[in-house]
């Protein structure tokens, strides 16, 4: 049973759902995300798909325009084949819908949920439980402190006796 749809949605998710929503971020980075509404996966047959819907800032606005600004409507999918000779094959494609505020989005979500017949809330995530789910804030810093070792000019400090 997947959670209702809430921003502070934290616990880990599949291994196919985590493979899903890092794909969506190699096509919409994570500081322009602002909502990702992910619907419970549908296993059919041979198949499992997924489908989520993203509510992403245009590219290059400032954290403080954001509020005025309207929304790119992301709809990502993945089809992962799970039996048969093709066991494993990923698909996905992520496409840029529409521009629309952000309460139209989710009246698009509603709309995505409806017509599936899911009668089941999708995870919610906002950037930041999205980062946290995927594992990312570490990594984040991580990197940071490693670009930091590597940009310094300073020699190695010395070993206190």
């Amino acid at each position: 049973m997947t959670a209702p749809a809430t921003l502070d949605n934290r616990r880990p998710v599949t291994e196919t759902a985590e493979r899903f929503l890092r794909a969506v971020l190699t096509e919409v980075p994570l500081d322009r995300i602002a909502d990702v509404h992910l619907f419970a996966s549908l296993r059919q047959g041979q198949y499992e798909t997924g489908v989520a819907v993203i509510a992403a800032w245009p590219e290059s606005t400032p954290p403080a325009a954001r509020e005025r600004v309207r929304h790119t409507v992301f709809t990502a999918r993945y089809r992962l084949v799970i039996k048969g000779p093709d066991r494993g094959r990923w698909e996905f494609e992520c496409t840029a819908e529409a521009d629309a505020p952000l309460i139209t989005v989710e009246t698009v979500v509603r709309g995505v949920q409806r017509r599936s017949g899911d009668l089941e809330e999708p995870v919610r995530y906002d950037a930041e439980a999205l980062a946290h789910v995927l594992r990312l804030e570490r990594a984040v810093i991580e990197q940071d402190d490693a670009s930091v070792e590597r940009a310094s000019d300073d020699p190695p400090a010395e070993p206190v006796a």
